[in-house]
């Protein structure tokens, strides 16, 4: 098999990890051939741990490289659109993180206190522009959505599948402790607050199963019809006047950290989304499939494969756990191969493989672009108390 050239964009915590297993992709033929990140001492960094062989600091002289196959973008959020247009015209098969794109502004300060409408009309018009480009160039555009390659979620569409029954009401909940990103805290740089960042993962494998679903039934996939939503800044909230938040992250600038949305698909089957991130004692992301045969229950971080207790922090000081836990000391439930429970190895097989055989990823552009849609129409809904139908 030949080799794959991977060019990475960007120097930060998702290329760390997307670099990582590259190298277990390795008997693919896979290869991270070259960076590009504006901080070059980071990317420096990274080329050194990973041994790729050729560092820029601009990303256009990476997408000039002929070696480079795929461009895999661990970008801030406002960049995707930019950056991935550039990839598919310069003819290069282009990875995403979620979201695909959203609304940024112009990069003021306040972009968060853009009418809704306006925000939907950007949004949409950058998702559609980033699908089309891609076609027309004839490269793949991926996205980089772990839920839908979790171990869980395959078993759940085998599982589905399997029963010959019918989805009829969709949990899912994704909540952290703040963000490990001071962007995070700006519309301008994030496009949202907790629901784009955090809510965008139940929300992609919901979409996907019920595709899944509507392939094998009908012949077309099943999409949401309607969202309803509401929003909050909770740190903000009256109940904390007495009693400022003392572990809770409060620095939210323009965004929403906490938001519930109500998908109603057209089949009239119901989804309901949870994203927070006010929640202590390590992320909490699941999703409860109810049927009508069946029930099926899906827990990402915290499961009971391995249990550790410590009396004092220090005991695991030097060891990772999991993600955004506030302390080791106590009962813990240590992560025992986060990367492949998560999806992420399996997501890039599926890329790189979509990518040597010529076919569509099980995650791609259009799956995206409808997450965004769902998405900017909760920020609607949310903003106008009331619910929004989305045309198909």
């Amino acid at each position: 098999m030949g080799k794959t050239g991977i060019g990475i964009i960007g120097a930060g915590f998702a290329a760390h990890f997307h670099a990582r297993m590259y190298h277990e992709l390795a008997a693919l033929g896979a290869e991270v051939v070259a960076i590009a990140s504006r901080t070059e001492s980071k990317a420096q960094e990274l080329a050194h741990r990973h041994g790729i062989p050729r560092v820029m600091t601009d990303y256009r002289d990476l997408l000039r490289q002929p070696d480079v196959d795929i461009v895999d973008l661990c970008v801030p959020n406002y960049l995707h659109h930019e950056v991935a247009m550039a990839a598919a015209q310069a003819g290069k098969h282009v990875i995403c993180e979620k979201p695909l794109t959203g609304y940024f502004g112009a990069g003021e300060e306040d972009a968060g206190h853009t009418p809704r409408s306006h925000m939907l009309e950007v949004a949409l018009k950058s998702a559609d522009e980033m699908v089309a480009t891609a076609a027309q160039r004839g490269v793949k555009l991926m996205y980089a959505e772990n839920w839908v390659y979790a171990p869980a979620i395959q078993k759940v569409r085998a599982l589905v599948a399997a029963s010959g029954g019918t989805i009829l009401d969709l949990r899912g909940e994704e909540s952290h402790h703040g963000s490990a990103s001071s962007y995070a805290r700006h519309w301008r740089y994030t496009g949202g607050g907790a629901l784009i960042r955090l809510g965008s993962h139940p929300i992609g494998a919901m979409l996907h199963l019920k595709r899944t679903e509507g392939m094998r039934r009908r012949g077309r996939p099943i999409g949401v019809s309607a969202v309803t939503a509401v929003t909050g800044e909770l740190t903000q909230a009256d109940a904390l006047r007495d009693n400022p938040p003392q572990w809770l992250v409060h620095d939210w600038v323009d965004v929403e950290n906490w938001a519930t949305v109500i998908l109603s698909f057209d089949d009239g089957s119901r989804g309901v989304v949870m994203a927070s991130d006010n929640c202590l004692g390590g992320i909490k992301d699941t999703l409860d499939v109810f049927m009508s045969n069946a029930r099926i229950h899906c827990n990402f971080s915290r499961n009971n494969l391995l249990e550790a207790y410590a009396p004092d922090a220090q005991v695991f000081a030097d060891e990772y756990i999991v993600e955004k836990l506030e302390t080791k000391a106590g009962w813990s439930f240590p992560s025992v191969d986060e990367e492949w429970a998560q999806g992420y190895r399996l997501e890039l097989e599926d890329f790189v493989r979509a990518v040597q055989e010529d076919r569509a990823p099980l995650s791609d552009g259009l799956l995206g672009r409808e997450v965004v849609s769902v998405i900017y129409h909760a920020y609607l809904s949310a903003e106008q108390g009331r619910t929004v139908t989305i045309s198909s």
